[in-house]
C-alpha cells in the first residue's frame, strides 16, 4: 500500500470498461464473433491478453499473429466497436457498487471519466445507462498519442477539470490503469478481476478492493478533508 499524500482529494476520475460497466467479457465476445470469424486463434474461455489496449491496436496485434486478406483492420476496428455498443445495449451490466461510487465521489467534488474507449462508445455506453450527465469530462486515451500505461488520459483530464493531478483519485481495474494512475501523480483504488489481482502493478494502488461495494465512506472522508 502506498503512502497518503499530505494534499487533500479534489477531484475523480474513474475508468469504465471493467470498472464501472461489466464490458469487458463484451470486449471479448465482439472479438471472438468478428475476430474469430477472420481466422484469429482467440482463446474462447480465457482472459483477454490485449485489455486495455486500443481497439486499434488489439485488431493491429491479431493481424500480426494472423493476418486476413479482407476486410480491412479500420473496418474491422470499425465493426468490433459497433459490436459492443450493440451487446452494451442488450445485455451490459453495471458493475456493483458503481453508482454509489459515483455518488459519493460527486458529494466530494468533481468527477470525469478517463478510459482507453474511443469517445463516441464511451458516451453510447453511458448514456444507455443514464451516466453520462454524472460526468462532468470525459477523456478518451483513443485522443492521446499513447494509452495507459501512459498517463497522457488521465492528466488531459485532470487539465479539463483544473484540477491538480496530485488532487485526483483514479478507480482502475487494469494494471496498465493502475500504473497510468500512479505515472500521472494520482492516488488509485485498484478494482481487479480475482484472475488478475495477483498482477505486480496492484501493489502500488493506494487501495485494493474486490468490489467497489467494499468502498470505505470513511477512507474517503480522511483523503478529500472530511
Amino acid at each position: 500500500m502506498c503512502e497518503i499524500l499530505s494534499m487533500h482529494l479534489t477531484t475523480t476520475l474513474f475508468d469504465m470498461d471493467g470498472l464501472l460497466i461489466d464490458s469487458e467479457i463484451l470486449w471479448h465476445q465482439a472479438e471472438l464473433e468478428i475476430l474469430g470469424a477472420l481466422g484469429v486463434p482467440l482463446d474462447r474461455d480465457g482472459t483477454r491478453v490485449t485489455k486495455g489496449m486500443f481497439v486499434s491496436e488489439v485488431v493491429a496485434h491479431w493481424y500480426r499473429i494472423a493476418p486476413w486478406s479482407a476486410p480491412s483492420q479500420t473496418e474491422v476496428v470499425a465493426q468490433v466497436l459497433d459490436r459492443v455498443g450493440e451487446l452494451v445495449e442488450t445485455v451490459g451490466q453495471l458493475m456493483p457498487g458503481a453508482i454509489r461510487a459515483i455518488e459519493l465521489s460527486a458529494e466530494r467534488g468533481a468527477v470525469g471519466l478517463a478510459s482507453s474507449t474511443p469517445v463516441a462508445l464511451i458516451e453510447r455506453s453511458l448514456e444507455h445507462f443514464g451516466l453520462l450527465d454524472r460526468f462532468a469530462v470525459v477523456a478518451s486515451a483513443a485522443d492521446e498519442q499513447y494509452g495507459k500505461p501512459n498517463p497522457a488520459v488521465f492528466l488531459t483530464a485532470a487539465q479539463r477539470l483544473g484540477a491538480d493531478p496530485a488532487a485526483c483519485l483514479v478507480y482502475e481495474d487494469s494494471a496498465a490503469g493502475v500504473l497510468a494512475a500512479k505515472a500521472a501523480r494520482m492516488q488509485c483504488v485498484a478494482v481487479p478481476v480475482k484472475e488478475e489481482r495477483a498482477q505486480s502493478a496492484f501493489a502500488i494502488a493506494d487501495l485494493v478492493l474486490t468490489s467497489l461495494d467494499e468502498l470505505d465512506v470513511s477512507w474517503l472522508d480522511e483523503r478529500f478533508g472530511r
